[in-house]
């Protein structure tokens, strides 16, 4: 009969043990589930995810809740090996039962399930929400009185409880979150995520054209070579200047240029003036997700880029801006960018007139964007004087040779990318003469 008395009491400790388990795991299973995904999976009716997402609506009701249970549950396990102790041998053994107890409940109730949960939480989540929704609402007067006493010792100690709106990201914070997102996220709609954070660290001036490399067509020029000039056009719309290029006076579409010229069976100068449009003008050093912004209000798709004087610095397009955040229109930057060029033996001859946030992006460098916007100027900044031709240095990390210097600039670098070389074979040694 005592046999059957102490085998009772061992399988009411075993299950008392398992449900300390249940209550750790589906505590940490229900703080780490994805809240994203559970909203999801309730939103197309999935009925546990609908329970756990009511439940985690309040936080401090449902871990009053797993509380009370858990720690009701190791008390009374410890009250029955008490009880065991004393059956088996007295009170000299209570000690020893306590140790124990508590090593078992620390690997099987608490390291064990909890360390499973936080691997697969979506598993235990669910079923639990199916037991503490009923649960809740059996307890609840219990659960109210505990978090009353606990936010009333809070206030007490003039710390005020959180509210259940939670805190907001900053910037960085969120960028942090998108970049370790790893698996969850794509890796393409994570860069296009990235870019868009990265638009408020970018301005104008690190993506628009120079204004020396601007592409334009002069007013006073000969007809004939206005349309040779529209017709060679490598973009699709042109600033219309008169004179030079600091006197900008409209933008128009080449197409509509060349209809023009279809229907009339020339291009007048008059004509070029009615189909431009009004240019129109941006500050220098303005970010790039306002100048989004501003894109879509002005409806706009070219915008010049001017200085605090009124200068013309240069050209931005919408274009330039969307490749910010999507990438590049290509499919191998290093071969299709028309700064980069790759030679025979494998190495790059490089544009210096490129802009640096241009050759990170097409090449995955790492060089500094605050400060110079372009190779050229990166070069020049580091090494403080006009190199010559043939010179070396390594920028930032990146090993590059002067090739070509024009106009007090350096036009052409050559960089050829590190091969990681087999080591040879030690050649064994000539014999030795003999004597």
């Amino acid at each position: 009969m005592n046999d059957l008395h102490l085998l009772w009491l061992f399988a009411a400790l075993i299950v008392l043990i398992l449900l300390s388990a249940f209550f750790s795991g589906s505590e940490t299973a229900l703080m780490t589930v994805n809240r994203y995904r559970l909203r999801h999976k309730a939103e197309h009716g999935h009925r546990g995810a609908q329970l756990a997402l009511a439940l985690l609506e309040r936080p401090e009701r449902l871990i009053g809740l797993i509380l009370l249970g858990n720690n009701f549950v190791n008390i009374l396990a410890s009250s029955l090996a008490t009880v065991i102790a004393l059956e088996l041998g007295g009170e000299r053994v209570i000690a020893l039962a306590a140790g124990i107890l508590t090593l078992v409940v620390l690997v099987f109730g608490e390291v064990t399930p909890k360390t499973l949960a936080a691997m697969h939480p979506e598993r235990l989540a669910y079923p639990a929400a199916y037991l503490y929704t009923p649960l809740l609402k059996v307890l609840y007067p219990i659960v109210w009185i505990v978090n009353l006493v606990a936010t009333a010792l809070l206030r007490l100690l003039r710390i005020e409880p959180p509210g259940s709106e939670g805190q907001a990201l900053s910037r960085e914070e969120l960028r942090t979150v998108v970049s370790e997102a790893g698996a969850m996220i794509p890796e393409r709609s994570r860069k296009m995520l990235l870019g868009i954070l990265d638009l408020e660290r970018a301005t104008v001036d690190d993506i628009m054209v120079p204004r020396h490399e601007v592409e334009g067509i002069d007013i006073q020029a000969p007809e004939d070579e206005i349309v040779a000039a529209i017709q060679n056009a490598q973009y699709t719309r042109l600033p219309l200047f008169d004179g030079s290029i600091d006197n900008v006076i409209g933008i128009f579409h080449a197409r509509n240029a060349l209809h023009a010229v279809l229907a009339h069976g020339r291009l007048d100068r008059a004509a070029l003036r009615e189909i431009s449009r009004t240019p129109y003008f941006v500050q220098e050093g303005t970010p790039l997700y306002q100048q989004l912004i501003n894109f879509q209000r002005e409806r706009r798709r070219v915008a010049l880029v001017v200085d605090e004087y009124g200068d013309f610095m240069g050209l931005i397009t919408l274009v330039d801006l969307l490749e910010e955040i999507v990438g590049e229109f290509t499919t191998d930057p290093s071969d299709q960018i028309s700064e980069i060029h790759r030679a025979d033996d494998g190495s790059l001859l490089i544009d210096c007139g490129i802009g640096v946030r241009e050759l990170n992006r097409a090449l995955h460098w790492q060089l500094p964007t605050r400060g110079p916007k372009t190779l050229n100027g990166l070069i020049l900044d580091y090494m403080e004087t006009i190199p010559e031709p043939g010179t070396s240095l390594k920028l930032h990390g990146y090993p590059l040779e002067i090739m070509q210097t024009v106009d007090n600039a350096v036009r052409t670098v050559r960089y050829t990318p590190r091969v990681a070389r087999r080591p040879s074979r030690p050649r064994p040694l000539p014999p030795e003469p003999e004597a």
